[in-house]
């Protein structure tokens, strides 16, 4: 039979019956058996759920014998139980077991076995002391002993299992606790928000409603609704009133209370409004008993109001629930340079209206997003009561560069050797020769125009990583680079050609850097070749070699017939060995972006050279201002690679742009911190280029501004294959011009040319130069469409020529002034409707026909222009040399005296070009 499920019974009770190999096995016992406390035996309990689980079905007060067990007829336990006038239970009687009787007295009721008030779990004992077995036979003191430890075990483990349970119980109160405490908080929110939109449309409403009804009724009328007013009525609706007005003196939210035509008096019928927005009120605009009394001095509570009586509601709800008032945390915060109210009161974990009325009682009228600097930000922070941490926008990049190795931790490493010198003096054939490769023959012109990195392995596995540097003057800053990052600088000098500009820059560049220098003659081959007139060159140039006593290294090559690339090689590690070179592998990557290019397909492939540590796929790294997870790692062979090591050169895969050349590469913990420092870099650039210079305030700064202001400047867009070109070809363009024409790059960029670049240069009026790069298909219509010219270069050279022919064509012809005579004025005819002539003797030089004339009267020039008659006698003729008179005239000018001198000279154009 199903338990009464709103009654709970006792435990279980399970009686142990005595058998004869476990009586004979049990250990003696005291003569009495401990029993556990009154408080703590089964007793009723409310149902509580068990922690964590589902509520316990309630235990039923009905009798053993009407609910049945399981186990009944086993004898093992006490199958039925039932209430005793004395508060305890009793079993019933027993099922026939087939067991014979034990031969217990009748007493009248069923024996418990124990004394009153406790549990029936056996027999009782005799007089004696020992309890009757099953069988009538009598347990001895060890049977019995051990029949009481088993019952005080399991009253322990009673104990146990209640102790469990109360604790569950008290964690289920406290989780409720705080499920109800939520669930008030949201409802207080929820009811906050509604209160607002509530008292927003009340107004609403009320103010319209009160323009219709002013509209529609005039002054006589609300008058005579006024009269004809009964008092009874009248003293009703002052009693709703002054009903609202104690009810907002108590903190409850109250609303005006409507009054309809036709009910009687003192019969206010109040009625919902409406919260639904935009729809027709049934009742607008119609006179009502309150509109008639009040004429338009309303007593709708404010916003203000209503915040204050929800917060009293809300303490005095907290008060009830008997939760403490929750005490301000003080936290520690972050002040930058510049911040803003809405991220400074999150940081302070205070409200961003609390900080808005804070700013406005100091007369500063702000919003959230309003900008505050370090020491307003501090002042707040310390009003409020926190305490304040400065910190400056470049501490992001502390800690970015590792600390130095421990001398444990290094290991060897390959020496990094940068080829520098002179052009076509084969660096890039040297290599090729070293590398077995031909580059040379695939670049455009037969010049090298990019940087390159590659690591050759030699024939005893050593290891040296090579950075091949253009020669032309134009990739200056790519030499600088290459010595900078260097631990050997190779100079590459043609015995037949000798020391030229370039190789002065490259022995520069390797003493600016510190590094030493290994020289290498080439081009031994040629039937002109003179080693010994480059050795004098270099002297003269501080470049000592050791055969004259110095500490250079010299090694006379061909790259065409490779002779001596042993004993190149051979110096460059003895130069290594020297240098002891070592790195720790075992770490973080640093590295240096030696080149930078966007790849269709690929992106942004960066050129690194590894310094030190490894860098592996997957990994976050920042360079420059960009930063990027590392998809991929390509060697130059075009092999991917897991890992690349110190002084490896890898192409990097992954990044959000194309770094500059230079810039430093560093693996960094996690992406957020990747992020902040790209930020904090770009904001830096955007504030230096967006920076205004000082006026300058000396006569030769504004005159020199002002020279600048007649400048003519030729604007141009440069798109190029690698940032190294871009960085060569804007660097060229602007040493370019002169004091009157120049040209501006306004874009400079890598990849091919797209529609934004041909709009960019429509809007400016600039040509594109297209460096190893071509436009797309969309970009070509467009340009054809806009008129915008695109120029295709694969050589540097041709680029600049052409650029510097255009800035030639810009400049002002010159106007160059040749002298050729002087004539004296004798005698001045004035001849009718001619004017005045001047009868003159060429006293010097040639006077021709049309030339300019300058008239001078005691040495001052009075007048210059242009001659417009020459005549002999009555003849106009072209020229009059020395010693002859003739007749000259001025254009436009009359004012001519006997004495005067005139000097003859002819002007000349001259088309200027750049040097």
């Amino acid at each position: 039979m199903a338990a009464a499920p709103e009654a709970i019974a006792s435990p279980p009770v399970v009686e142990i019956e005595a058998e004869p190999e476990i009586l004979a096995t049990a250990p003696p016992a005291p003569t009495e058996a401990p029993r556990a406390p009154a408080a703590l035996r089964p007793s009723l309990r409310p149902l509580v759920p068990e922690a964590g689980g589902e509520p316990r079905p309630p235990r039923s007060e009905a009798p053993r014998e009407m609910r049945g067990s399981d186990n009944a007829g086993s004898g093992s336990i006490a199958p039925n139980r039932g209430p005793r006038p004395d508060g305890n239970f009793s079993r019933g009687p027993r099922p026939d077991t087939g067991r014979p009787d034990t031969g217990r007295p009748d007493t009248g009721r069923p024996d418990t076995g124990r004394p009153e008030g406790g549990f029936n779990r056996g027999p009782r004992p005799d007089s004696a002391g020992r309890a009757p077995a099953a069988g009538g036979r009598t347990l001895s003191p060890e049977e019995l002993a051990a029949r009481q430890r088993a019952l005080s075990n399991q009253d322990s483990s009673d104990l146990q299992r209640r102790e469990q349970r109360r604790a569950a119980d008290e964690a289920h109160l406290r989780r409720e606790q705080a499920a109800a405490r939520q669930r008030l908080a949201e409802d207080e929110a929820r009811r906050n928000i509604e209160a607002e939109a509530l008292a927003k449309q009340e107004v609403e409403t009320r103010r319209r409603r009160d323009e219709e009804a002013k509209a529609r009724r005039g002054e006589a009328g609300g008058a005579e609704v006024k009269r004809i007013l009964s008092p009874v009525l009248r003293a009703a609706v002052q009693d709703i009133d002054d009903e609202g007005e104690s009810a907002a003196g108590a903190g409850g939210r109250i609303k005006k209370a409507k009054t309809f035509p036709g009910a009687g008096a003192g019969a206010a019928l109040k009625g919902p409004i409406s919260r639904t927005k935009g729809e027709p009120k049934r009742r607008d605009g119609r006179l009502t008993v309150v509109d008639a009394v009040a004429e338009g001095d309303d007593r709708w509570r404010s916003l203000a109001s209503l915040r204050r009586a929800r917060e009293r509601e809300k303490e005095k709800r907290m008060r009830q629930l008997g939760g403490p008032d929750a005490q301000k945390v003080l936290r520690e915060v972050v002040v930058p340079e510049i911040i803003t109210v809405g991220e400074l009161a999150n940081r302070m974990a205070e409200r961003a209206a609390d900080v808005i009325k804070y700013l406005m009682k100091q007369g500063n009228m702000a919003t959230t997003n309003t900008a505050l600097d370090a020491d307003t930000a501090e002042l707040i922070v310390a009003d409020f009561g926190h305490s304040v941490k400065r910190v400056a926008d470049s501490d992001v990049e502390e800690g970015l560069i590792g600390a130095p190795d421990d001398e444990e931790s290094l290991t060897p490493r390959p020496p990094v050797v940068t080829i520098m010198g002179h052009v076509d003096h084969g660096k890039t054939s040297l290599l090729d020769a070293l590398r077995h490769t031909d580059v040379a023959a695939g670049e455009a012109g037969g010049i090298t125009q990019h940087i390159g990195a590659y690591q050759v392995q030699l024939k005893n596995d050593a290891r040296i990583t090579f950075l091949d540097t253009p020669g032309h003057a134009a990739f200056s800053g790519m030499r600088a680079r290459g010595a900078q990052v260097t631990d050997i600088v190779i100079l590459v000098v043609a015995a037949d050609d000798g020391v030229m500009p370039q190789t002065i820059e490259a022995i520069s560049h390797s003493k600016a850097a510190g590094v030493p220098m290994i020289v290498a003659v080439n081009k031994i081959d040629k039937p002109d070749a003179n080693p010994a007139k480059v050795l004098q060159e270099l002297v003269r140039h501080e470049v000592i070699p050791e055969s004259l006593g110095g500490d250079v290294q010299v090694v006379e090559v061909s790259a065409l017939k490779k002779l001596g690339l042993d004993d190149l090689t051979d110096a460059i590690l003895l130069q290594a060995e020297v240098l002891a070179l070592t790195a720790n592998p075992d770490r973080a990557a640093e590295g240096v972006v030696i080149e930078a290019q966007l790849d269709q397909g690929r992106g942004a492939v960066a050129t690194v050279l590894v310094q030190r540590g490894s860098l592996k796929r997957g990994d976050i790294i920042v360079a420059g201002m960009q930063w990027g997870r590392v998809r991929a790692l390509v060697n130059e062979r075009k092999q991917q690679l897991k890992d690349a090591g110190p002084t490896t050169p890898v192409e990097v895969l992954g990044l959000d742009g194309a770094p500059e050349p230079g810039d430093q590469v560093v693996v960094v913990e996690n992406e957020s911190r990747a992020r902040e420092i790209v930020d904090y870099r770009q904001r830096l650039r955007r504030e230096k280029s967006g920076a205004v210079p000082m006026a300058r305030s000396s006569l030769e700064q504004l005159m020199a501004r002002m020279k600048q202001s007649d400048v003519k400047e030729l604007p141009v867009v440069v798109k190029a294959d690698v940032q190294g070109s871009s960085e060569a070809i804007v660097g060229a363009l602007e040493k370019l011009g002169a004091t009157e024409v120049r040209a501006r790059v306004i874009y400079s960029g890598v990849g091919g040319v797209s529609e934004s670049d041909v709009l960019l240069a429509k809007s400016s009026g600039a040509p594109i130069v297209a460096f190893n790069v071509r436009a797309n298909k969309q970009a070509r219509d467009l340009a054809d469409q806009e008129g915008v010219e695109i120029r295709y270069y694969s050589i540097i050279y041709n680029l600049l020529d052409d650029i510097k022919g255009v800035l030639s064509g810009m400049l002002a012809p010159e106007r160059r002034e040749t002298f050729i005579g002087y004539a004296q004025i004798l005698e001045v005819f004035n001849i009718t409707k001619v004017g005045k002539v001047a009868g003159c003797r060429i006293s010097e030089g040639t006077v021709k026909r049309g030339c300019g004339v300058r008239l001078l009267r005691e040495n001052v020039v009075i007048h210059e222009g242009k001659l417009s008659t020459l005549k002999r006698f009555k003849d106009e003729v072209p020229e009059v040399t020395g010693g002859q008179e003739c007749g000259m005239a001025f254009e436009n000018y009359q004012d001519v005296r006997v004495g005067d001198q005139i000097e003859c000279f002819t002007v000349e154009i001259v088309e200027r070009k750049l040097a």
